[in-house]
């Protein structure tokens, strides 16, 4: 397997890393160590729980490993002695399972340096003292193959770079990121909350987040409008055959909530076709192990088998909504249309429900139920081109607006040799030329990804790059000719005769959730004046203003903006150190001077004192940097 230098570079440190674990804990088992994008991380089985402490040591034990300049060397072997190796090394307990992975035709191999070997395809540095910078990171639980119902390991992650000098750079980066973390600030500015009463991945958006998802929320229907988009409202639940027909249910089965049906429902279903007691014991016992299943995952004991059926013998039962599109898909249906009619594009600030394994939960950016800025445009096969440039144009809008520049197009293409797609060759071939031709519209540089497509169409996502380097898909369109096949949708045509439409599915936010986890890091938490949930604050000297305070802030609430007074007993330097830490972009110090000069003097976030400046002014400058979402231009 080939591996860039810098891939090389961390495989190596992961062996390493291993090499210098089993020194300072020999009784430790080992699963695998690959390099990742941003490093490397090794799995453990060990009773002792690791701490920083013990990082320190292995870290310490690792310079030597590399010291000893420790030569990398790799042998072939057959299966069998494979076997041997693993049996003879002590690490049977996971090595072999992996060996096992290892197709016939291919070759197998491990590699050694000093006393450590380990069953490995490669490639690695010749010797360790290439390796020249690391840092090891943190600790984790990750269970064995990624799977809940297996043992959890150790995971230890690091990091490596061929300089000392890139690796503080990324060193500093990550130490930005720990303070724009979305989950910290989001936490102390009182954005979200997420309670295990709830459940984990269950997004209780506060009265600051709120404003927040407002605003973007009123920002894109605006955008919508001009486009000619209706806003249409659905259900949280369908029926499962809903799915079933759209193929979210069989395609994305494992990643569903379960289907639940009412007790008289299972009755019917379970005894229809069979009047034999032991098809309802088996459907029983199916639900009853079903249920447990699902409480054990949740750690509740709410789901009782009574409201649960096997989603596969299921007719009428019903499950929380997986996706919008089957739901506007219907709107559609409802009524006939003509070729004038179209394009009909349909939006919807809609909630769906995924199920997440708990060790993928993360904040904002990885949860359970998340609202999409969804819509779907049903058109001829003569407008797709048209209408995706102009979903493209949108999500452009979007995130020029909020200066997020930095990010990748990928146009998202089905894997030949593999079956999780539906439907026909050639719609997929004119569907994923649709894509191409609207990517290179872009004027920026985008790469075919084969196996990212989803089943039913291939995509154009936009891949936005935060603050230290990871990726996060955000805004997605994405064109299909088979979702209206499956629910056999019709337009009347010129010709008087029906013909299919062509759909289109497009996401500019993708999830709100998602997306303003990403944005909060984005901003580290100063928000542009048009987002902050508390833009303007007034600061008082001393009580004797606070008339003077009350009906500026009554001014600033009738033109629509958010402002607040600090009436507190708090000296001045207080009071301004708050606002600071709560990260409210403009305050307004009032004093004597202020309100008989009927001005304000200002002290914004970009640019810190800006002196003394009458209100009215002041006002028509805040009222024009909201309505134009202007983003805060720091001080040079």
């Amino acid at each position: 397997m080939s591996m860039t230098p810098l891939e090389e570079i961390r495989h190596s440190c992961s062996h390493i890393l291993a090499t210098a674990v089993l020194r300072v804990f020999p009784e430790a088992k080992l699963d695998i160590g690959p390099p990742t994008d941003t490093g490397f991380y090794y799995d453990f089985d060990l009773d002792h729980k690791f701490t920083m402490d013990d990082l320190a040591k292995i870290e310490a034990e690792m310079k030597k490993v590399i010291d000893e300049n420790q030569a990398f060397t790799r042998k072939e072997v057959s299966r069998d002695e494979a076997r041997e190796i693993i049996k003879k090394i002590g690490q049977e307990r996971y090595k072999l399972g992996r060996l096992d992975d290892i197709p016939d035709d291919e070759k197998i191999s491990f590699y050694q340096n000093g006393e450590f070997i380990d069953l490995c395809a490669g490639t690695h540095v010749r010797y360790t003292k290439q390796v020249k910078a690391f840092k090891l990171l943190s600790i984790a639980g990750a269970y064995h193959r990624g799977d809940e119902k297996n043992k959890q390991l150790q995971r230890i992650y690091g990091t490596a770079f061929p300089t000392k000098d890139e690796l503080a750079q990324y060193l500093e980066r990550l130490e930005q990121a720990k303070l724009r973390d979305h989950r910290k600030l989001g936490r102390d500015l009182k954005l979200f909350h997420i309670d295990e009463d709830v459940g984990q991945g269950l997004i209780l958006w506060t009265p600051h987040g709120s404003i927040i998802r407002q605003e973007l929320q009123t920002f894109i229907s605006e955008e919508l409008r001009k486009q000619g988009y209706f806003q249409v409202f659905t259900p949280h639940i369908g029926k499962l055959a809903l799915y079933k027909t759209s193929g979210h249910f069989p395609y994305y089965k494992e990643s569903q909530f379960p289907a639940f049906a009412e007790p008289d429902q299972l009755a019917r279903i379970a005894g229809e076709g069979c009047s034999c007691a032991e098809m309802t014991a088996r459907l029983e016992a199916v639900t009853s192990q079903f249920a447990a299943q699902m409480n054990e995952r949740t750690g509740s004991n709410m789901i009782t088998p009574d409201r649960i059926m096997d989603a596969d013998k299921l007719l009428d039962g019903f499950m929380l909504k997986p996706m919008n599109c089957p739901h506007h898909i219907k709107i559609f249906a409802s009524q006939p249309h003509s070729y004038r009619d179209l394009p009909v594009r349909l939006a919807e600030f809609g909630t769906v429900y995924r199920w997440e394994q708990s060790g993928e939960l993360n904040g904002m950016t990885r949860v359970r139920g998340f609202t999409q800025d969804d819509a779907h445009l049903f058109c001829t096969e003569e407008q797709v081109a048209d209408e995706v440039l102009g979903c493209l144009s949108l999500v452009k809008i979007v995130l020029s607006t909020l200066g997020m520049s930095d990010y990748r197009v990928r146009v998202g293409l089905r894997d030949p040799d593999s079956n999780k797609y539906t439907g026909d060759a050639a719609n997929w071939d004119k569907a994923e030329a649709a894509c191409r031709n609207a990517a290179k519209t872009l004027g920026v540089p985008f790469t075919e990804e084969p196996g990212e497509a989803a089943f039913y169409g291939p995509k154009i996502d936009f891949v936005i790059k935060d603050v230290i380097g990871r990726e996060w898909q955000l805004g997605t369109v994405q064109v299909d000719y088979n979702l209206p096949i499956r629910f056999d949708l019709s337009y009347i045509g010129p010709d008087n005769q029906p013909h299919r439409p062509v759909m289109i599915h497009r996401a500019p936010f993708g999830s709100m959730e998602r997306f303003c986890g990403v944005l909060i890091e984005h901003f580290a938490g100063d928000f542009p004046l048009w987002l902050a949930p508390e833009q303007i604050r007034l600061v008082p000297i001393s009580d004797k203003v606070f008339d003077y305070g009350r009906d500026l802030l009554a001014q600033l609430r009738a033109a629509g903006l958010r402002a607040t007074m600090d009436e507190h007993s708090d000296k001045l330097g207080a009071k301004i150190r708050r606002a600071e830490l709560e990260k409210v972009p403009h305050v307004l110090v009032l004093g004597a001077k202020e309100a008989e000069a009927k001005a304000v003097s200002v002290r914004t976030r970009a640019a810190g004192d800006e002196g003394v400046q009458p209100f009215a002014q002041y006002l028509e400058r805040a009222k024009t940097e909201v309505a134009t979402r202007a983003l805060a231009k720091k001080k040079a």
